[in-house]
C-alpha cells in the first residue's frame, strides 16, 4: 500500500522574542537528518532543524528526486522524492520545527553547558545537543566556466534535474562522465515519458567514473544510434536572439566543432564545503567530522554528527547506515537532555509510552 503523502512541512519559528529553548537541534534536513527526528522523538526529545535549502529532503531531492534507490529495508524501491515524503509522515508526530533556507552562522558554548546557536535569518535558539546531519556539508555544482553561458541558466543550461518533463522531445547534450552523467542520458535516451528527441554525451575522455552496467547501456545505445558519445570539451557557445542555439566542443584532436542543441546538462561533481562548522573546534578529517562508534559523538561533548558528514574506521556512505547512526547517536544524547532520568531501550512493537508518543493505539494479542 503506497503511505499517504505527508503534508508539506510548515511548523517554522522565524520570528521570535529571545533565543528559542531546545533539547536538540539538528543541523541537516536531508533523510539521516529526518530519521534523527524520530529517534530523539521516541526518547521524547524535541528537535528544531536547519537546512540551508528551501525544503526538506537534502541531496535525495536536490541532485535525483526522480532516481530509484534500491536499499532502504523493508522498501523495495522508492524515489528520493518518495523516501523524503514518506519520512515526513514518520516524523509528524513529533512536531519538529523546520527553519529552512538559512545556514547555521555561529555556535557557542554557554555556561551552563548549553550551545547559543545563530543562523543567518537571524534566528537564535538555546540547545542542549547538536546533531550534525548536513551530509556533504554545503554544496554546489562544479560550474561550466565558458563566456556569457551563465545568461542561459536556469532557461536551457541547468546543473541539475528537477523535472525531467521539461526536458521532453528536445535535443540535449549531457557533459559529464560520473553516475549522474550517464543516469540522465540513459534515461532522456530510452522510451517513455521523458525521452528526448536525441541525447549526446559529452566527455573529455572515453573513460567514466560511473556504475560498469550504466558504461555498458551507453555503449549499447550508442551501438544502436538511440544516442551518440562525443570526446572533447566545451569551449564556446553560438547565441542567436537571446538564445543558445549551440556549443562548440574541442575535441582531443584539436578540431572545434558546433554542436546545435535546445538544453546543455552539465553534471561535472560538486564542490562540498562544510562552512562555518569547520570553524566550531570539531575534529576533521579530509573534510568530514571525526566521531566514535559508540554515540557518533564528535570530540566536543553534545555535539553528534551523522551520515555522510561523518568518518570512522569502516565508514560507509549509504543512507541505511545513517539511519543506524540516528539512533545510537540519540540515546547518547539523552544524558545530556535528561541527567537524572534512567534510559531504557523500549520496542515501538510493545511499548504503551511509544505508541502513546507515537499516536497510535497499543495492539491486543489474544
Amino acid at each position: 500500500m503506497e503511505p499517504k503523502i505527508a503534508p508539506e512541512i510548515t511548523r517554522t519559528a522565524d520570528t521570535h522574542d529571545g533565543p528559542i529553548e531546545t533539547d536538540a537541534v539538528i543541523v541537516g534536513a536531508g533523510p539521516v537528518g529526518l530519521f534523527q527526528v524520530f529517534e530523539l522523538g521516541l526518547l521524547e526529545i524535541k528537535a528544531h532543524i536547519i537546512d540551508s535549502l528551501p525544503y526538506a529532503g537534502g541531496q535525495c531531492i536536490e541532485l535525483y528526486p526522480d532516481k530509484p534507490i534500491y536499499d532502504i529495508p523493508a522498501v523495495p524501491m522508492c524515489t528520493g522524492r518518495e523516501l523524503t515524503e514518506r519520512l515526513k509522515q514518520q516524523i509528524a508526530p513529533f512536531g519538529a520545527t523546520f527553519h529552512l533556507g538559512q545556514e547555521v552562522t555561529h555556535v557557542a558554548r554557554q555556561a551552563d553547558g548549553r550551545f547559543a546557536v545563530e543562523t543567518s535569518k537571524g534566528i537564535r535558539l538555546l540547545t542542549k545537543t547538536i546533531f550534525i546531519a548536513g551530509g556533504v556539508g554545503s554544496f554546489q555544482p562544479r560550474l561550466l566556466k565558458v563566456d556569457g553561458i551563465e545568461r542561459h541558466l536556469d532557461s536551457q543550461l541547468f546543473y541539475r534535474v528537477k523535472n525531467p518533463a521539461q526536458f521532453a522531445g528536445k535535443n540535449l547534450v549531457i557533459a559529464g562522465g560520473g553516475d549522474s552523467a550517464l543516469d540522465w542520458a540513459l534515461n532522456f535516451a530510452q522510451d517513455g515519458p521523458n525521452k528526448a528527441e536525441s541525447v549526446i554525451l559529452l566527455h573529455r575522455r572515453d573513460a567514466f567514473k560511473a556504475a560498469p552496467a550504466s558504461v555498458a547501456r551507453l555503449r549499447t545505445l550508442c551501438e544502436a544510434q538511440e544516442m551518440q558519445f562525443v570526446v572533447g570539451q566545451v569551449t564556446g557557445i553560438d547565441e542567436a536572439e537571446g538564445r543558445l542555439n549551440a556549443i562548440k566542443v574541442t575535441g582531443g584532436d584539436g578540431i572545434t566543432r558546433v554542436v546545435p542543441l535546445d538544453m546543455l546538462l552539465v553534471f561535472f561533481g560538486l564542490s562540498p564545503k562544510l562552512g562555518p562548522i569547520a570553524d566550531w573546534g570539531l575534529a576533521i578529517e579530509r573534510k568530514q567530522l571525526v566521531v566514535d562508534t559508540e554515540k557518533f559523538e564528535t570530540n566536543v561533548p553534545g555535539i553528534f554528527a551523522v551520515g555522510d558528514v561523518n568518518t570512522y574506521p569502516g565508514k560507509k556512505k549509504l543512507i541505511l547506515c545513517g539511519f543506524h547512526e540516528t539512533a545510537l547517536a540519540a540515546f547518547g544524547a539523552a544524558p545530556y537532555v535528561f541527567p537524572d532520568k534512567p534510559i531504557h531501550l523500549q520496542y515501538t512493537t510493545t511499548s504503551p509510552k511509544l505508541h502513546k508518543v507515537l499516536g497510535v493505539e497499543t495492539p491486543v494479542f489474544d
